[in-house]
């Protein structure tokens, strides 16, 4: 297939859950609008927090953000004072209660998000392209991934025309659904024009805990089918011809 999609639309319901929890019927441009309002702010505010996702939950009239970062502590400041501005002025663009939870990613090493904005900063400090590539690359399987893709299009090390660089290791299966993959963008603003910063990785294959039961019951089940004969011996009809008494051996032939 020459077309691509969201790896992680692709799962969503399945092994991936949404962004944005909530539903509303008539007001669902304005919240969403509200959404991206609160992402953009976060994310441009905090950048240098290494901010993996931001995910938004609505019950009733309040709002929870969870914010997912790998150095909570830039975001939380000293006794919780920057926590509590960054409360504020999220109250302050939706005008409602929001409550704001920091989550911790263990692994930063291993999210396609964070290793895009890796490579961007290094691009933007004119560190060479495919070394930040193959370093990102190397230390995301040193740390246990099964398999990552990166790829950089622009105007790669500064040349007039633009071009595709891409590395890959290990297994990146984009149409099993039960394989878990996360996938990242990222931007390098340089003097000589945008560089984009695309990565799959490739973590482990899992399967819905309901799915994952039925899954285990129909197999046991196949199990019994096969195994059961009439006599509780373990063994069915013999194979062969009348009788059951099967083809002769060689040596009588």
């Amino acid at each position: 297939m020459g077309q691509k999609t969201n790896p992680i639309g692709f799962r969503l319901g399945y092994i991936k859950d949404w962004s944005d929890r909530w539903y509303s019927r008539d007001n669902y441009a304005k919240q969403l609008h509200e959404d991206i309002k609160l992402r953009n702010f976060v994310k441009a505010n905090y950048y240098h927090a290494a901010i993996s996702k931001v995910d938004i939950e609505r019950i009733g009239g309040n709002i929870t953000v969870f914010v997912h970062t790998a150095r909570p502590g830039v975001i939380i400041g000293r006794k919780g004072v920057d926590v509590d501005k960054l409360r504020n002025d999220l109250k302050a663009i939706t005008g409602k209660t929001v409550n704001l939870e920091i989550r911790q990613v263990e692994n930063a090493e291993t999210d396609a998000q964070l290793i895009c904005e890796n490579v961007a900063t290094q691009i933007e400090r004119r560190i060479g392209f495919r070394r930040a590539m193959k370093k990102a690359v190397s230390t995301c399987m040193r740390m246990g991934a099964k398999g990552i893709r990166i790829v950089t299009s622009g105007r790669l090390g500064g040349a007039e025309m633009a071009r595709r660089e891409r590395y890959h290791e290990g297994r990146v299966p984009l149409h099993t659904l039960r394989a878990d993959i996360e996938y990242g963008f990222g931007v390098a603003k340089t003097t000589y024009g945008i560089i984009g910063i695309k990565c799959w990785v490739f973590k482990e294959e899992k399967l819905p805990t309901d799915k994952a039961t039925k899954a285990a019951a129909s197999s046991e089940d196949r199990g019994k089918r096969r195994g059961g004969g009439r006599s509780g011996d373990g063994g069915g009809k013999p194979r062969g011809g009348r009788g059951g008494r099967g083809r002769k051996p060689a040596a009588e032939e």
